[in-house]
């Protein structure tokens, strides 16, 4: 292990909530990006639940009020990034009746100019992210909850899938199934798509899952790029390490 963590030393939480933007948030994106650095983390992507999910703004508020009340997590988060040494990039979970997927590569600008992000349909969000050069990432794909009436699977208008969520595999994570990862990987494999790893992070006690590459992030476009090549990074769920394609390359001591 010391040798895989020694080619790959840069650490990016890719899946993280804040309580100013999510309803299930337990703590502000300033104190989770101080925890994240505390860490060890290179870096975090915030992605808190968007419009069809368990948002916090007040879905009554203009488009554009809401959208600044959203991005208030990760622009905290940002803030104390920029003073401590921590990258944070800005993402979203966006909610279709429970199917999650991760949203990465698109801003507060984009995002104002786009109200129709509250009625589209899963196709028309894929569409949508990718003219605008964004990703889209199935989050948890076989995740059950009672938020989640149904399993649902879309494979051609994702780019990626979330094969590794910390709390379904991590022995500290809130939602012990790691049958749900090891679904999500045979599913990714199936399609041929490129896996990702995150901790789902709702609190500042982290578990340390996520991505990792050779060199540091210059941008979230070379985040998009590196992720779907499906090559040169590995992801952990914070005690298991495996290649993009999701084989077990080995485990912390």
């Amino acid at each position: 292990m010391a040798k895989l963590l020694k080619e790959f030393p840069y650490l990016y939480e890719t899946h993280m909530h804040t309580e100013e933007a999510s309803r299930c948030g337990k703590v502000s994106g300033a104190e989770m990006a101080r925890a994240a650095k505390e860490y060890g983390y290179t870096g975090v992507f915030i992605t808190d639940h968007h419009w069809g999910g368990n948002t916090r703004p007040d879905r009554e508020l203009p488009w554009e009020e809401w959208v600044d009340e959203f991005c208030s997590g990760y622009e905290a988060a940002k803030r104390v990034g920029d003073e401590i040494g921590l990258s944070v990039f800005m993402g979203w979970e966006a909610g279709f009746r429970g199917t999650e997927f991760l949203i990465y590569g698109l801003d507060k600008v984009w995002m104002k100019a786009h109200p129709e992000l509250r009625t589209v349909s899963v196709e028309e969000q894929y569409q949508l992210i990718r003219e605008a050069g964004g990703m889209v990432i199935q989050a948890h794909p076989f995740r059950e909850e009672p938020y989640i009436p149904e399993i649902r699977l879309f494979p051609e208008w994702a780019d990626g899938v979330e094969i590794i969520n910390a709390q379904h595999s991590n022995p500290g994570g809130n939602r012990p199934h790691p049958e749900y990862d090891r679904k999500a990987r045979e599913y990714a494999a199936k399609y041929g798509l490129p896996g990702t790893a995150g901790s789902d992070m709702h609190r500042a006690e982290l578990l340390g899952g996520g991505v990792a590459f050779k060199e540091k992030l210059n941008s979230v476009q070379d985040f998009i790029r590196k992720i779907k090549s499906g090559k040169g990074y590995v992801i952990t769920d914070g005690v298991r390490w495996y290649n993009p394609q999701g084989d077990l390359l080995g485990e912390e001591n």
